[in-house]
Parts: structure tokens; sequence; C-alpha cells
């Protein structure tokens, strides 16, 4: 007798396959058949799911949760949205390893770049932990509803080696041979991988660049070779220095020694010029490497709005001085009385941030979110163009959309090229077989950012909603699940067939929507977060557990720690 089977649903199974009905039937925590409706025999607990979508569960291999990890079972949002299993220390930055007295370091350093409440990590982070291996050792002692695995990040290796000087000064060579030595031992231990930032956009809290920032060759291809003949290892990569031979050739050759993948994010506009990022994956592939750019479903993009910590009238010196600590509700009904808008209207921003400055034209690239957010909108949807259908200047459009819907309504300004008002290019970019679905930052960017929604939004957008060229929604789900799963070394999962885990998600596809973002303030010591909360996912099963049924969490925790190599 099954333990679960999931009956009568349209199965779209992680492998590219067409869709079609059939049943699917979890045992001991695995898929334990899958075939016709009605012919799989008896299980203990029966899910119907007729006229629903039964997909793997979601892979998402661009997180953050490295400190919400060691606190928190649930791991919302993503857990909310299908996701069934993260990777966690990407973009160089992590809590492991960690010489004691060093952890404040490690705080600043992940609160600069990843916007996480410098209070919430101090106060909810036990630093049980030294080596990579005790880190890994104190995630396995909380039960959660996703699995987690982690990568090694750069910034901690280096401050771990080279103290203070890990931001500024080049490494001598014993110390490049210590922090080898440093890799190899938490990917023995079960780190997925090695990750590394090298963009000019990242710094720490005081605005110092991140460690590895400007790193030599030398030791970047070091890092890499350390992973050399291991049968496991991601080396992850965010990097503005991709216009450069030298950077591509390093991870190239990186790639070709280990053997091991390579997934990058180019944060420079030469890295794509003319496709550049793209072909250099064909190459590697036609070489028999695997080099993956990794893209979003969208541009990430910065929110704007009185519950999020940016909006254009923020650094307006009567804002700052008389209603920025005020709480919500009695800060937008003093916003909205007209002597206030008057004279906020007339002030011009005491802020020297080029944004601020520049916000005037920016406003044609600005766009309010509303109830069920549309992340493609046209530039009539803009502010400049809902104030040119009203009749009036974009500054008091503006102000009066921040302060409508109770001053809870978010902007969305798209990062990078959104010129043409369309998302063509993202969606031809999504099409190409190297790419890797990622960047949700999961856990990450709590104040500005919301993106732990991406594989709904890639799900609804791509596959139902988007009015032009749309994108097989099989191809999708298997980007989502089995190819992510693949590309980390995880074997077990991603797609719905015999022997592999019982992650599944039952999805009404035609009600699945995203709704705007929201501040919460769930974290330790208070801290505010932004979340996306969805409908449409009638079940999440992980390991063959029901874990969140209609979008309510069961209190099912079957999630475990990932060790790569085990």
């Amino acid at each position: 007798m099954h333990d679960l089977i999931i009956s009568g649903g349209t199965l779209v199974d992680g492998t590219g396959a067409a869709a079609r009905v059939a049943d699917v039937a979890i045992t001991n925590g695995l898929i334990s058949a899958v075939g016709p409706t009605g012919e799989l025999g008896e299980a203990r607990e029966t899910v119907d799911a007729t006229g629903k979508l039964v997909t793997p569960g979601w892979v998402d291999v661009h997180t953050h949760y490295d400190g919400q990890a060691t606190w928190d079972p649930i791991l919302a949002p993503s857990s909310w949205h299908g996701v069934t299993t993260v990777v966690m220390g990407n973009c160089g930055v992590g809590f492991a390893p960690v010489k004691p007295g060093d952890e404040q370091f490690l705080i600043e350093l992940m609160e600069g770049v990843e916007d996480i409440p410098g209070a919430a990590l101090t106060e909810g982070i036990n630093w049980q932990w030294e080596s990579f291996s005790e880190y890994l050792d104190v995630l396995e002692t909380m039960p959660r509803t996703v699995d987690v695995g982690t990568q090694v990040p750069h910034g901690a290796v280096r401050a771990y080696v080279m103290g203070r000087r890990c931001n500024t000064d080049q490494p001598t060579d014993i110390e490049i041979e210590q922090m080898c030595a440093l890799v190899r031992s938490g990917l023995e231990a079960g780190a997925l991988g090695f990750s590394t930032s090298r963009t000019f956009l990242h710094r720490d809290k005081h605005g110092v660049h991140v460690p590895g920032t400007f790193a030599e060759s030398k030791e970047m291809l070091a890092l890499g070779l350390a992973m050399k003949g291991l049968d496991h290892g991601v080396l992850e990569i965010v990097s503005d220095h991709f216009g450069t031979e030298e950077e591509w050739n390093w991870v190239k050759q990186v790639a070709r020694e280990t053997g091991l993948p390579v997934t990058l994010v180019p944060t420079s506009a030469a890295a794509y010029e003319g496709g550049k990022v793209f072909q250099v994956a064909e190459d590697a592939s036609s070489e028999g490497l695997d080099i993956f750019p990794q893209i979003a479903g969208r541009p990430t993009g910065i929110l704007h709005g009185l519950t999020s910590s940016f909006h254009a009238f923020m650094s307006h010196p009567t804002y700052a001085a008389e209603l920025a600590d005020l709480p919500l509700e009695e800060k937008v009904a003093k916003m909205r009385d007209p002597e206030v808008r008057a004279q906020l209207l007339a002030e011009k921003p005491s802020s020297s941030d080029p944004m601020v400055a520049a916000m005037g034209a920016l406003f044609a690239q600005i766009f309010p979110l509303g109830e069920h957010p549309n992340y493609e909108p046209s530039r009539a949807e803009s502010v400049t163009g809902i104030a040119e259908q009203r009749g009036i200047d974009s500054w008091e459009a503006m102000y009066d959309l921040l302060t409508g819907e109770d001053g809870r309504e978010l902007f969305y300004q798209p990062l990078g090229f959104y010129g043409e008002y369309n998302l063509d290019e993202t969606g031809k970019n999504l099409a190409h077989p190297q790419v890797l679905y990622g960047l949700s930052d999961g856990g990450a960017h709590c104040g500005v950012i919301a993106d732990a929604g991406m594989p709904t939004f890639i799900l609804t957008h791509w596959a139902r909603d988007r009015v032009g060229e749309r994108l097989p929604l099989e191809a999708l789900v298997n980007s989502l699940s089995r190819k992510n799963a693949l590309a980390y070394g995880l074997k077990d999962r991603g797609a719905i067939e015999p022997g592999l885990l019982g992650d599944v998600n039952v999805i009404d596809f035609e009600a699945l929507r995203l709704f705007r973002p929201e501040a919460i303030y769930d974290l330790p010591a208070g801290g505010r977060r932004l979340v996306q909360r969805v409908e449409g996912y009638d079940y999440v099963i992980k390991s063959g557990a029901i874990t969140f049924k209609q979008g309510e969490h069961t209190g099912a925790l079957p999630g475990k720690v990932l060790r790569g190599g085990h």
C-alpha cells in the first residue's frame, strides 16, 4: 500500500515531457509509481488533483537564508511558493567558517550586500560553530519545511585567513593555500559548491567592497581548482569582470580541469554585448563543459513605497524631519493634509544619491503594482504615464499614488534596461538551453526587493498571462525543477519519476496568482521584511509529507540538510 496517491491531475513531470493526466504514488518519501488514473492501487491518503497541475517541487538555487535557516523552520516566503529545495551561500557571503570574535564582520557583510537587518542576524544567530562542517551540523539540528543546501562563501574564507586585510589586500601564497584548504574541507563536509562576488555593487554595511571583489586571477583559479577531484561542487560567481578575457580564462580553466559546473551572473554590460555570455556557454557545452549563465524571470526591481526602505519623498526635508518615524496610519493621514502635500511637493530632495537626483526622469520607469502586480507594464502604466493621463505633474501623481491604498501601495522600478517596455529579450534568454533560472534572492533584500516568488511569476507570466510570445509550460517546469537540481548534483529530485524524492506541487493553475508585496515585522528583534504572498498552491508536498495545504502550514517539517557527495 502506498502512503499517498495524488490522483487525476495533469502531470508536468519536470523532464520536459508533454503534460498528461496521471496518478502519482509516494511511499516512504519517494515516488513509488506513476501511471493511469485509478490503476496504482490503494493508499493511506489520497489527494484529488482533478483539473489541477501536478509538478515537482521547485529547486531554487539562489537564496540567502544562511542566517534565517538557523532560527526559522518555515523558510517563507520561498516555501509558500512551491519551493521544496533551496541553495544558499550565494554571492560569496555567508556565516562559516568564522573565527570567534569575527561574527560581527560577517553580519555587516551580509547586511550590506543582501539588505538583511543586522539586528535580526545578531539576535537570531547563535553562532555554535567555527568551521563550515560545524555550521552544517548546526543546520541539521533543526527540522524545516524544505531541504537546504549551502556553499562555501569566499567572503568568510578570506576573512578567516586574512582577518581585516581581507577587503583590501592580496593574499600571500601561503594564505591562498590556507583558503584552498578551507574550500576543500567545506566541500568534503557537504557544501554544494563555492561562491564568490566580484561586483562593485556588493559592499558591506560601511560601503567597503566585499572580500574578493579585486582578488587576482591567481587566487580565483586556485580556489576553483580546490574542488578538483571531487565528485560534486559548483562554482557560483557574480562578477563585473566578465568584460575581460582574463576573467573568462580562469573560469573556463576551472571548468576544464575540474569537470564541475560553473554558474555565473555577469553584472557588466560588456558581458552581454553581442550575446557573449551565452556564446561562452554554448562553446563550453560543445567541449562537454557546463557553464550556466543564471538569470531571473524578470528584471530585479527596487520597490518604492511607504512600507519599503525607499521612496521618492524620503529625503525631502519635511518628510525626513516630521514624518519618517510616524506609524504608517498616522503618516498617511498627515501626508493627505493639503498643506503638507503642498509643502512636500514644493521641496527638493536633500540627498546626493544619484537615483534621488534623477527621480523626476525615472518616473517613466516606475510602476504602481496594485493588488495583483503586472511585471511587464506599458509606459502608460508608469507614474509618468498616469500623470499624463490625469494632466498633472509626475511628482504630484507619485505623491497621490504613494498615499493611496492606505499607504501600502508599492512601486516597481526594473533595474537594467526596460526602455522598450517589454520582456522580449528576457524571454529569449529564458529559452536558452544553457541558462539556469535563479536570482530569487529568497531571504535577502528585506527592505526594497521581494523576488522570492520568482518561480510563481515565471509560471504565471511566461506560460499563462503574458500578452505576446509565451514559453512552453513543460520547459518552464523543467527549468524550475530538474534542470536546477542536476546542475547542483542533486540527482534524487526535480522530476516525478519512480525512485526520486516525493517533492510535489498540486497547483490550481487558473487560480495561481501573486499579491502585492507587503511589509511584515517577524524577524528577530522585530526586524522588517517585504514578502509576497500567493494563492493557487493547493498542496506542497516535501518527501511525501504535505507541508502546505491551501497556503497554510500543516505543521510537517520533513526538510533536511543536503550534503553534496554524501
